[in-house]
């Protein structure tokens, strides 16, 4: 698990009085890590002082159980993450961030006549049989193959590293090769708007999801109603993580800047 300490001379968390600190934690993926430091942005502008924590999900569930994180960005609900809320991490949800939705696209301009899943039915071969998939995603690609009874029409799997995935979505999305991608949305890869998401009407993929923020339910007195306030009305959206995730990744901007550079309207064209 990494923490970043704060700078010396701040005054540490203690539970009581007015927060000057706040132990903010995230998943370690650079998505969250993007989201996270958007919220900072709200929380410099309230002077407060910020520790990350971060790790693997047992990492930071024994983090929550220990009272070691105070704000935590973000808990995708109500499917994915439900675990964070267990009565004995002490969390509550709030706010909504931006709503995580997992779907299958092709690179736009590709097989235009598909438009749903179930067009992939009676597609004449134009469209890859072979599903690159990540392995995170794995098993909620498998469910759609079922949903759609695609197994019977010839699409077998191919589940590879995230990492190398993602390269291959990107080159496809470069060569126009009609071939579905399975993606979270957000993602970098949605960012410039060059992927066609396809219509799931048998809901086969699982539904919207919401990201929200959770609270250490027993700092909610100790941090200013404003900030609280502020913090739940905040709203990022899918295309602004997807362009924060974006110009980490392809522009190489650390998280810090590509939220800066959200801030100051920089990383969307008016």
């Amino acid at each position: 698990m990494r923490k970043r300490v704060p700078p010396a001379g701040t005054t540490p968390n203690t539970g009581r009085g007015d927060m000057t600190t706040v132990t903010l934690g995230h998943p370690d993926t650079i998505l969250h890590a993007a989201a996270a430091a958007a919220v900072v942005r709200v929380l410099e502008a309230y002077e407060m002082e910020v520790e990350y924590v971060t790790g693997t999900r047992n990492d930071l569930s024994a983090a929550m159980a220990a009272g070691g994180i105070d704000l935590f960005v973000s808990a995708w609900l109500p499917d994915i993450d439900p675990d964070w809320l267990a009565p004995a991490l002490g969390m509550e949800a709030f706010g909504g961030l931006y709503k995580p939705v997992f779907g299958w696209a092709l690179p736009e301009g590709s097989a235009p006549y598909v438009v749903t899943i179930a067009d992939l039915a009676t597609d004449d071969g134009t469209v890859s049989r072979n599903i690159v998939t990540p392995e995170s995603v794995i098993e909620r690609v498998r469910q759609g193959v079922a949903a759609y009874g695609l197994t019977e029409c010839g699409f077998t799997l191919d589940a590879r590293p995230d990492e190398d995935a993602f390269q291959h979505a990107a080159q496809a999305i470069e060569t126009g090769e009609a071939t579905i991608l399975p993606l979270w949305q957000p993602h970098f890869l949605h960012h410039g708007g060059r992927l066609r998401l396809l219509d799931d009407p048998k809901a086969g993929l699982g539904g919207e999801q919401q990201a929200r923020l959770l609270l250490r339910t027993a700092a909610r007195e100790t941090l200013d109603s404003d900030l609280l306030d502020e913090l739940d009305e905040l709203t990022l959206g899918n295309k602004v993580v997807s362009a924060l995730d974006y110009a980490m990744r392809r522009e190489g901007m650390s998280a810090d800047e590509a939220a800066e550079a959200w801030q100051r309207g920089k990383l969307l064209p008016r």
